[in-house]
């Protein structure tokens, strides 16, 4: 074996340090006339080569050492002084590959364990930089969090306070942030200072555990008892009223038990649409927080509906046209969701248009999209329901989703409308990262457009 990593000049110097003593002896020998002068150049001259000779195999047994060193194996003889050392090395290396394999399956156990927890967290260092996040932190956040100040991304005062005292202080603290884009979220924050520097200088960690489920259920308790018992006072007043008359003046009238009953069966179907419907949108409300995750085909979902209401506009003469465009990609969404959506729209043009009118349905992919509308890096599809009724005042269209508002309450009960039909699809669109457009001319009818991002597998 070659003296790799060992230059010559290594060996030479080192062959003319070993000479330098044979030289001083035969100086000596020649000084007391023990010795003529040229054997003594000769062999002085030639001492060097001979040491070069002998070093250069230990300097092959050093070089395979040190190759031993950086890889592990080494060739050395087995008579050699150096094997019990050579076989030491090649002991600690197994060593330090089986320690060095342990701890990257420690490490990817930690790492795997953090990417999938379910709350967003974040971990910062003394300057308060990001430099280290999980999945779910960076579906809120974004991708390119590392290298950017946690105040961009967590603008609450409190909790950058919190954020200030654990770097500074040590002192960990939970606060409560709520956050308004692109939909309301609430989360418990805390801040708490690591026992030491991580391995990417990290001091502090965020934790953000979402309380937007538990604060909506509150609410939605609140609002439930609130809009039930306004909402319900009328139709149980005129039952309470009818079963009065029923068992009092009208007790032994034919007639009027038959005209009764029949607005009395009216009013308890009213009630139950009432509630079915509040029912619903607290659903959506508690779930308006988390997008949907599979994959809608609006074409079978458009069609489906129009099969369930094609009797209906049928008896007010009424025909529902659809226009899909071919090969309509899916979107992300919850088809049943996305199904009651469409069907509270047609069913609304339904009740709404002129006899004798056609509702138009159209789905296809949008060539623009309104500004409230969330970014879709896939494109975007708009349905369009459009009927030829008497049209909406514009003064009421910004209310138009708002729970119980009507514009005309009269003729809305009249029809059998809760109140709730708009509110619900404003959040189940909501719910898909979507967007809802209203067009209406008065005297002419209106157009309702959802617009809902592509799905990312069709993009």
């Amino acid at each position: 074996m070659p003296a790799t990593r060992l230059s010559r000049s290594a060996i030479v110097k080192t062959s003319l340090l070993l000479s330098l003593p044979v030289g001083l002896v035969l100086l000596v020998l020649v000084a007391g006339g023990q010795l003529n002068g040229w054997p003594a150049l000769l062999g002085w001259a030639i001492s060097p080569g001979i040491f070069a000779l002998l070093v250069q195999r230990h300097f092959q047994r050093i070089a395979r050492l040190e190759a031993a060193v950086e890889g592990g194996s080494a060739e050395i003889e087995p008579n050699s002084p150096l094997a019990p050392l050579a076989g030491r090395i090649e002991s600690l290396h197994r060593v330090q590959a089986e320690n060095l394999g342990a701890l990257r399956q420690r490490l990817h156990a930690a790492h795997v364990a953090l990417e999938s927890l379910p709350d967003p967290l974040l971990l910062i260092d003394a300057e308060a930089t990001i430099v280290a996040t999980n999945r779910a932190a960076r579906e809120i956040f974004g991708e390119a969090l590392a290298g950017r100040a946690v105040a961009s991304n967590l603008r609450h005062p409190e909790v950058l306070k919190a954020v200030e005292t654990a770097l500074e202080q040590g002192q960990g603290r939970t606060v409560e942030m709520t956050m308004l884009v692109p939909i309301e979220r609430s989360f418990a924050v805390s801040v708490e200072p690591l026992r030491e520097p991580g391995p990417d200088d990290s001091r502090a960690l965020i934790l953000m555990h979402e309380l937007t489920a538990m604060k909506r259920t509150e609410q939605m308790r609140a609002d439930f008892v609130a809009n039930a018992s306004h909402e319900l006072r009328t139709p149980l007043s005129t039952l309470v009223g009818f079963i009065e008359t029923l068992r009092g003046p009208a007790k032994d009238d034919p007639e009027a038990h038959e005209r009764f009953l029949e607005i009395m069966h009216e009013q308890s179907l009213r009630m139950s649409r009432l509630v079915n419907d509040l029912l619903s949108l607290s659903r959506i409300e508690l779930n308006e927080h988390t997008p949907p995750r599979g994959l809608a085909d609006l074409s079978r979902i458009l069609s489906s509906v129009k099969a369930t209401l094609d009797m209906q506009a049928a008896t007010k003469d009424m025909d529902i046209q659809l226009d899909i465009e071919d090969g309509l990609p899916p979107v992300t969404g919850d088809e049943d969701e996305l199904a009651q959506v469409a069907q509270n729209l047609i069913d609304n043009a339904t009740k709404y248009g002129r006899p004798g009118t056609p509702i138009r349905v159209t789905a296809r992919r949008a060539d623009s999209v309104p500004a409230a509308f969330p970014k879709a890096p896939h494109g975007a599809v708009l349905i369009r329901v459009q009927d030829q009724g008497e049209g909406i005042p514009r003064e009421h269209i910004p209310r138009l989703t708002e729970r119980f508002y009507r514009v005309d309450k009269a003729r809305s009960r009249d029809l059998g409308g809760t109140g709730l039909g708009l509110a619900i699809v404003k959040h189940i669109v909501s719910r898909h990262r979507g967007a809802l457009s209203v067009d209406s001319q008065v005297g002419k009818g209106s157009a309702f457009t959802v617009y809902l991002p592509v799905a990312a597998s069709a993009g």
